[in-house]
């Protein structure tokens, strides 16, 4: 009974928004790579949210943005209908590339915050052999390998 319970009532609350809320939001998100130096661009829906309360991080190969969006007043106000998700958001974003983000450059313009990472040269690889260790006492380090018989 508690099964069907749950799939009468998880799609009311799913379609509701009520099941999103308690989960946070997460902006919509753009990323490509383009230019001239080579670039990552990562392109983030943010409106209604003030440029101070932004924070943006780079670690590795990885771009978080996070804020919080902050409801309006809403004193003598009776609401039909709520979808614009308000509090604080944290959004991860791997980029496909690494890049210098001490030379990253944000702008928040119209709602849209666009960040331009400048991607780093690839290290020209040089190949290394790796020795396989056996250790010692291994029945089976003649290279052979056992067979259970099947």
């Amino acid at each position: 009974m508690r099964r069907e319970m749950d799939e009468i009532f998880g799609d009311v609350f799913t379609r509701s928004g009520i099941a999103r809320r308690h989960a946070g939001f997460e902006p919509a998100v753009d990323v490509y790579y383009c230019g001239d130096p080579a670039k990552a661009v990562v392109k983030a829906d943010l409106a209604g949210i003030e440029p101070d309360s932004l924070e943006l991080e780079i670690q590795g190969r990885e771009l978080t943005i996070s804020g919080h969006r902050r409801p309006a007043e809403a004193e003598g106000r009776v609401y039909q209908q709520i979808e614009i998700e308000h509090g604080p958001f944290r959004r991860r974003i791997p980029l496909g590339a690494e890049v210098l983000g001490d030379q990253a450059r944000a702008v928040y313009d119209n709602g849209i915050l666009r960040i331009e990472l400048p991607l780093a040269e690839p290290q020209p690889g040089i190949a290394r052999k790796v020795p396989v260790e056996v250790p010692e006492g291994d029945s089976n380090a003649g290279g052979e390998i056992e067979s259970d018989g099947r």
